[in-house]
């Protein structure tokens, strides 16, 4: 039987794309679904699809008809905005007969709502950098000496670091703060921050350290797998451009103690500071991360074991895993012809 994999919200994520067919090795085909036939990841797909915005009411209802139509085995989400609205209606869509790989509601709350996340971290035991939504908590926290700056200042329903500010001064907090509120109205997280505006711009304190990526993967069914990791030695627009893959048992450790408390599906990604010492707990996104590739390319492919468990293998999967440390991976821009579509 075709194992068909369907990635909804393409968008440029064409690595993820390539990654998949060169797994699948013509035991099925890769779609991808965007609400835009000129995503990058559309002329990398075997199947490009159009499908709604995902705020539409007949979203789901598009999704199970192609799932049905084109015999999908399982969907993965690539949008940290549509991760809760499959997560809700994941019982609906595997009454197709598709798995929709996506973790519990539960498990993308926390992972969504960065205050869920600063709870979380700090309920199972681990360190994370202190994080208010009040101005007025925040200038109390720095009277009394518990806080200083620079300070960071972003979305608490955030994706791929949009708007993120580190301001130096009292005056820098309260105009950045106030015109994160303002941007925030008009921007494309105002329907997920619409559920407590208020308290929707996160305020926290600014590590000063080594940055770490790590990928952490659970098998389909919640049980740790392992933990990849990878120091980022160049950002670039919030995503990670530069970075060296890590083997250090201290992030294992960390890794380990995450997944087995969250109990997430598949890939989780999950930023790290490490700081006098200390390592720090700073985001957890259960999904494929733009860092991905830089631990596929050191040699763990997650992309062939998930094939492997939608086979049902559970004693296969290691073959995949050859990750070796002390590799460097710079990300580049190629161009793509983007045909017009029938």
């Amino acid at each position: 039987m075709a194992i068909n994999i369907l990635f909804t919200c393409a968008g440029r994520r064409n690595y993820l794309i390539n990654y998949f067919k060169e797994a699948i090795a013509g035991q099925g085909k890769i779609f991808a679904a965007d609400m835009n036939l000129t995503a990058p990841a559309m002329v990398d797909a075997d199947v490009a699809i159009l499908v709604p915005s995902i705020y539409s009411d007949n979203y789901i209802d598009e999704l199970k008809k192609i799932i049905i139509e084109h015999r999908i085995s399982a969907v993965i989400s690539l949008n940290d905005l549509e991760l809760p609205i499959l997560s809700k209606n994941k019982k609906a869509l595997e009454a197709t007969g598709a798995q929709i790989l996506i973790s519990s509601e539960k498990v993308i709350e926390i992972g969504f709502d960065k205050m869920a996340t600063f709870h979380f971290i700090n309920a199972i035991g681990l360190k994370t950098p202190k994080t208010f939504t009040s101005i007025h908590a925040v200038k109390q926290a720095l009277a009394e000496g518990h806080l200083s700056f620079p300070l960071v200042v972003k979305p608490r329903w955030g994706s791929a670091s949009i708007a993120i500010d580190f301001p130096e001064t009292l005056d820098e907090l309260e105009l950045v703060f106030k015109l994160q509120q303002l941007k925030l109205k008009r921007s494309i997280l105002n329907t997920a921050s619409a559920q407590d505006f208020d308290n929707a711009i996160l305020i926290q304190e600014k590590m000063n350290g080594k940055e770490f990526g790590m990928d952490i993967v659970n098998d389909f069914e919640g049980r740790y797998y392992g933990t990849f990791v990878r120091e980022k030695v160049n950002m670039r627009s919030g995503e990670t451009d530069k970075a060296m893959s890590v083997i250090d048992e201290k992030f294992e450790r960390i890794g380990k103690q995450i997944a087995e408390n969250l109990k997430h599906i598949g890939s989780l990604d999950c930023d790290i500071f490490v700081a006098n010492d200390e390592l720090y707990v700073l985001e957890l996104n259960p999904r494929f991360g733009g860092g991905y590739p830089f631990s596929h390319e050191a040699g763990i492919n997650t992309a062939a074991i998930y094939i492997e468990w939608l086979k049902g293998e559970t004693n296969t999967v290691d073959q995949f895993n050859n990750y070796k440390s002390g590799l460097l991976f710079s990300k580049c821009d190629r161009m793509l012809e983007i045909k017009p579509k029938a």
